[in-house]
């Protein structure tokens, strides 16, 4: 039994690390094809990338929650129940999309004056987001076909279309940006159609393969016209705070932003270098999030509470197993890394430092990151998480870092260490709501 728990962990552990692996590659190859093009048009699409970060996190709090019921559905053998539960996400996926897509042609100047005052970032932001804005259902349909596959364990085609969207976004840039084999040279709208065209080549490819490859399910599209008042109401209960979480990690992430443009060129340069390395080997907690959802999820609904304890158990362990791992994995390559950089030496003792303090939150975060949004999120105890991550940042993280950049003039390194200070505390509450409390909860109604 031990056995075959590890051996679906791990294998759904590795497909999801290597599609978050190949998302940032989409995202790092985007940035550098833009970047060598024209600084004013990366900071266009940049622009325009908040906007979407936002619309991303919204779209996997709705797949999360999908993921939360369809697993426990899964495990019982309640297909037609998780079918339904993914019609209800679809409907409020495509909802979102057609707000930002409304948003996003009505008033794009306002919108993306919400980011900058700098009028050449915001036309050039205004030509990507005028043709962006057609990727928003295609993308909304795909997250949440994903996330019901996920809730089966089918993740394979998730890497699979991450790798077709990282060929062909980067092929089409490379033709389109810059005007290569005689294609016009079309700059941000060339970078568009690349997004484009990959996000509909996506959908298209999912679509094929829940038609004709994907046989547990086998979903068709009248599966997501039925209609269920009592499921869309326990949904929904989950759903909202998921929603909520989700915006106010995007405020977060935008006032850690604020707070790091504030420090000095070095700083900023030194912190750009050491967090590309950080958010790639964030994978493994990523991953270990949504391995660890799924499986939870699935043994409640197969084998009941006490099964799921005890593999809430031996997934603590793995997690500890991740995070050492990283982290020393983190600290072997981070010399190397440095040392593709033509870096003063200010800029490369900071780089130095940062990597330090980012390996330290590595190894806690592998642990309480799967912990709290896997293995209890996973439970239904979506209100906890939303409460904790609320005192954690907003209480404490953000005000303290706050105070320690620009009323008491702190040093970048004593700055970077308060941003990541809740990744080690909020490994206490993780071990004791755990180990010691309640964590699974019905999550349908009778």
């Amino acid at each position: 039994m031990n056995k075959q728990f590890y051996k679906s962990f791990f294998s759904l552990f590795a497909l999801l690390v290597l599609q978050n692996v190949v998302t940032i590659a989409v995202n790092l190859a985007d940035n550098i094809m833009i970047g060598g093009y024209s600084e004013t048009a990366l900071s266009g699409v940049a622009t325009v990338n908040q906007v979407m970060f936002v619309y991303q996190q919204l779209l996997m709090a709705l797949a999360d929650s999908l993921v939360i019921f369809g697993s426990r559905f899964f495990g019982e053998g309640n297909l037609p129940a998780l079918k339904r539960t993914a019609a209800i996400a679809m409907r409020a996926a495509l909802y979102i999309g057609l707000v930002m897509f409304a948003l996003s042609s009505l008033f794009p100047h306002r919108l993306l004056s919400l980011f900058t005052d700098d009028a050449p970032i915001i036309e050039q932001g205004m030509a990507y987001l005028s043709i962006i804005r057609y990727t928003y259902l295609f993308f909304a349909i795909t997250q949440i076909l994903l996330g019901t596959l996920r809730s089966i364990q089918s993740v394979r085609i998730a890497f699979v279309l991450s790798l077709v969207a990282f060929c062909v976004n980067c092929g089409i840039n490379y033709v389109l940006i810059y005007g290569r084999f005689g294609a016009p040279e079309m700059g941000t709208e060339g970078a568009a159609i690349g997004t484009l065209t990959a996000r509909v080549t996506e959908l298209l490819v999912l679509l094929l393969y829940i038609g004709r490859r994907e046989k547990t399910l086998r979903l068709r599209f009248f599966d997501f016209l039925g209609r269920d008042r009592t499921l869309r109401r326990d949904y929904t209960r989950i759903a909202i705070p998921n929603v909520i979480a989700s915006a106010l990690w995007g405020l977060n992430i935008a006032m850690q932003t604020v707070i790091l443009g504030h420090m000095t060129a070095s700083a900023i340069a030194a912190n750009s270098i050491s967090s590309t390395l950080y958010l790639l080997l964030k994978s493994a907690a990523v991953g270990a999030v949504s391995a660890s959802a799924v499986t939870i999820g699935r043994i409640i609904g197969l084998e009941g509470e006490a099964a799921a304890k005890r593999a809430s158990v031996r997934l603590q362990r793995i997690f500890v197993v991740i995070g050492i791992t990283a982290g020393v994995l983190i600290h072997l390559i981070s010399g190397p890394i440095i040392g593709l950089y033509n870096l003063s030496e200010e800029t490369r003792q900071l780089t130095v430092t940062f990597m330090m303090i980012q390996t330290v939150a590595l190894v806690f975060m592998s642990y309480q990151m799967p912990t709290n949004c896997g293995i209890v999120k996973g439970g239904g105890s979506v209100d906890y998480v939303l409460k904790l991550d609320f005192i954690s940042i907003w209480c404490i993280v953000i005000p303290v870092s706050l105070l320690a950049a620009f009323v008491f003039d702190a040093s970048p390194a004593v700055v970077v260490c308060c941003l990541n200070a809740d990744q080690v505390f909020k490994c206490v509450p993780a071990y004791i709501k755990v180990n010691h409390c309640t964590w699974i909860k019905r999550i349908v109604s009778e």
